[in-house]
C-alpha cells in the first residue's frame, strides 16, 4: 500500500472498540506531536504503539553507545530540552538515532502485521527471478521511509539549524537503508538449493547505533552559504578556519553540527555533570572525572557461580562471595 488510500472506518460494534480508539487517540495526544504528526498518528492504530517503541529503542541505544562518556545521553526533561535548543554534535546524534529508530520500528511493524496501511515488503528488483522465489515477510523499508519523511516534514530553505536537523534526520534513515540484507532459505530435493525463498531484513538496531556513534566521532562543524542559482541556503564548512576542524565539505552521510559542545564535566542546563559517576579505573576514569580524580570503595557482593544444568530442566548454582572495588568521580 502507498499510504494514499482512504482509511475505511468500520462502524463500531462494541464499547470495547470505541474505548480502544479513544485510548489510541490519547497516546497520540500524550506524545506532544505537531498538528500534522498527530493526524498521521491517529489515522492508523499501529502508529502510536510504533512511535512509543521507536522513542524507547532510540533512547536506550543512545544511552548504551555513550555509557562510557562524559555525556551519557542523559535525557531527563530539562536536559533534553536544553540540548535540543542548541546545535551540538550530541544533538546531531539524537536527531539521527531518533529518525533511524522510527524508520526501523515502522518497517518492522509493517512486516509484523501491526499496521493497517502496510504489510510485508515486496521486492521486484531481486536478481535471477526464475531461481529466486520471493517469500517470507520482508521488513517494509519502502513504506517506512515514505512515512518517516512525511512525518518529519519537508526540507527547510533558509534557517541553518532547521537544515542541519533535517540533514541529520536523513543520515539516520540512510544508515538503516544501507544495512538492509537479503536473507534466503533453500527449498529442493535432498536439501538442494534449486529454489530459494528470500526476504529483506534490517540490521539489528545495535549495529545501527554503533555506526551512528562512529559518525558522531567524525561529525563536521558547518556554517551556511546561499546557493546563487536557486537562492536557497546550503550547508557548508565554516567561513573562518577553525583549529582542529576540517574544511571538508560534508557529505550526505556525515553528521553535522553548528555549535561547539560544552565539556559536560560540571552540572549545567545540558547535563548533571560527572560528579559521583561510576567509572572504570583503567578505561575512562581520567576522562570522565575531568581531572578531579576518583574515589574508591570496596564492597562485598554475592553472585551465583559454578552453575550446572540439571536434567530436566533447571539450573543449579552455588553462591560465591567476592570483594570488588567501585570507582566514582570526585566532586
Amino acid at each position: 500500500l502507498t499510504g494514499n488510500e482512504p482509511l475505511t472506518i468500520l462502524p463500531l460494534t462494541s464499547e470495547m472498540e470505541e474505548a480502544a480508539i479513544k485510548a489510541h487517540y490519547k497516546v497520540c495526544d500524550r506524545l506532544k506531536l505537531e498538528k500534522k504528526q498527530r493526524r498521521m498518528c491517529r489515522r492508523d492504530p499501529g502508529v502510536a504503539e510504533t512511535l512509543m517503541e521507536a522513542i524507547s529503542m532510540s533512547a536506550l541505544e543512545c544511552q548504551y553507545q555513550f555509557r562510557f562518556e562524559r555525556w551519557n545521553c542523559t535525557l531527563e526533561g530539562r536536559y533534553r530540552a536544553s540540548l535540543l535548543k542548541r546545535g551540538f554534535k550530541e544533538t546531531a546524534f539524537l536527531y539521527a538515532i531518533s529518525s533511524a529508530g522510527l524508520t526501523h520500528a515502522m518497517a518492522k511493524a509493517c512486516s509484523a502485521g501491526r499496521m493497517e496501511r502496510c504489510t510485508c515488503d515486496e521486492a521486484p528488483d531481486l536478481e535471477n527471478r526464475e531461481a529466486w522465489q520471493w517469500g517470507g515477510c520482508g521488513d517494509n523499508l519502502k513504506y517506512s521511509n515514505k512515512f518517516v519523511k512525511e512525518f518529519l516534514g519537508r526540507k527547510p530553505n533558509k534557517d541553518l539549524r532547521a537544515r542541519v536537523d533535517f540533514h541529520n534526520n536523513l543520515v539516520g534513515m540512510k544508515v538503516i537503508k544501507a544495512g538492509v540484507e537479503t536473507t534466503c532459505k533453500c527449498h529442493g530435493v535432498s536439501g538442494s538449493c534449486t529454489v530459494r525463498t528470500c526476504w529483506r531484513q534490517l540490521s539489528p538496531f545495535h549495529e545501527i547505533g554503533k555506526q551512528l556513534k562512529q559518525k558522531y566521532e567524525t561529525s563536521l562543524k558547518v556554517g551556511s552559504t546561499t546557493n546563487e542559482a536557486t537562492g536557497e541556503g546550503d550547508i557548508s564548512p565554516p567561513k573562518k578556519s577553525i583549529p582542529g576542524h576540517s574544511d571538508q565539505i560534508p557529505r550526505t552521510t556525515d553528521l553535522v553540527y553548528i555549535d561547539d559542545s560544552p565539556s559536560f564535566c560540571m552540572m549545567s542546563r545540558y547535563s548533571p555533570g560527572t560528579s559521583g559517576r561510576k567509572c572504570y579505573k583503567d578505561k575512562n576514569c581520567d576522562s570522565i572525572c575531568c581531572g578531579r580524580g576518583h574515589n574508591t570503595q570496596s564492597r562485598v557482593v554475592t553472585r551465583p557461580c559454578q552453575c550446572q544444568v540439571r536434567w530436566c530442566c533447571y539450573v543449579e548454582c552455588k553462591q560465591c562471595t567476592q570483594r570488588e572495588e567501585v570507582y566514582t568521580c570526585k566532586d
